[in-house]
């Protein structure tokens, strides 16, 4: 690979991906929306040039730029990914022929292969809608557009010629991150001593540090296989407690915690969902940062953000 591009590239995990790209040597485009949402997450690199360009305007992308030599063409960007956005049908329905609008474009500028972020979400969805008498939540309606753009992207991709690769992240997390994740969340209640409840927290989950989330993709965008899908985690996926605990133990362990006051509503899906095996076997991707060691950092980076 030497020539990439990458929608989203000032996002949480699309900054984080232009910056292992980078550091392989490898020229990036980076889309963003405008120069207001240019937050100057993106260093400035002889190798990286920033265009501007909304999701409605990737049709226009082929007369924003000239380059036609462009190896992989990730899309992180997504219109409403966290907060009250997600439950909005028809932004996330949007979201998802953006999608399939991002693979037309990169077959028109002559990518060999387009990477799309899918979500975990995506697989609990199907669960959730398709476990009889079960009642989804509204939140599943993001679930159901990563799955619909999953869909309609990849056969967009079959059709037209162009290869297609998905990585399905289980729960990105680390420095960086503003949206009110459970990471995140957990933290941030740590640092201003609020009490730490949570449910039974016996559904299964997982958590990848975000430089592993980005180490990924650029494996996937390399050596991934065509029209293949890749679950993205630490290959270490449990009961949601057991993180937890550990993250107590790691961060406070003074505090004591609550499970079972928050009644839980959702899907809890077995382990095989989170497998990396695939992922494994056709990059050789291995996580680098422990849970413990994640949570350490984004720690820190939470408490420098407070005092800002």
């Amino acid at each position: 690979m030497k020539k990439a591009i990458v929608t989203g590239a000032n996002g949480f995990i699309g900054s984080n991906l232009v910056s292992e790209l980078l550091s392989h040597d490898i020229e990036v485009i980076a889309l963003v929306r405008n120069e207001k949402s240019n937050r100057d997450t993106l260093a400035k690199n002889d190798k990286l040039k920033i265009v501007y360009c909304e999701l409605n305007e990737l049709p226009s992308l082929p007369q924003k730029i000239n380059d036609r030599d462009i190896d992989v063409f990730y899309h992180f960007a997504w219109t409403g990914s966290s907060g009250n956005a997600r439950i909005d049908e028809t932004l996330q329905t949007q979201n998802a022929l953006w999608t399939a609008d991002s693979v037309r474009v990169a077959k028109e500028i002559g990518c060999k292969r387009f990477v799309g972020a899918g979500s975990i979400m995506e697989k609990e969805t199907m669960a959730a809608v398709y476990t009889q008498e079960n009642q989804p939540g509204l939140a599943y309606i993001y679930g159901a557009s990563k799955l619909t753009a999953h869909c309609i992207s990849k056969s967009v991709a079959a059709q037209i010629g162009i290869e297609h690769l998905w990585g399905t992240i289980s729960n990105a997390y680390g420095p960086g991150e503003l949206s009110p994740r459970f990471v995140n969340t957990t933290i941030r209640k740590i640092i201003k001593n609020d009490p730490l409840q949570f449910t039974s927290a016996i559904q299964n989950y997982d958590f990848i540090y975000i430089t592993d989330v980005a180490k990924a993709f650029y494996l996937i965008g390399l050596q991934g296989k065509p029209f293949c899908n890749y679950t993205i985690g630490s290959s270490n996926a449990r009961p949601l407690k057991e993180f937890i605990i550990e993250l107590q133990q790691t961060l406070a362990p003074e505090r004591e915690l609550i499970f079972g006051d928050i009644h839980f509503t959702g899907i809890n899906m077995g382990l095989e969902k989170f497998s990396t095996e695939d992922l494994k076997r056709d990059t050789g991707f291995e996580c680098t940062i422990s849970f413990s060691e994640g949570v350490k950092r984004t720690m820190e980076w939470l408490k420098i953000l407070e005092e800002i």
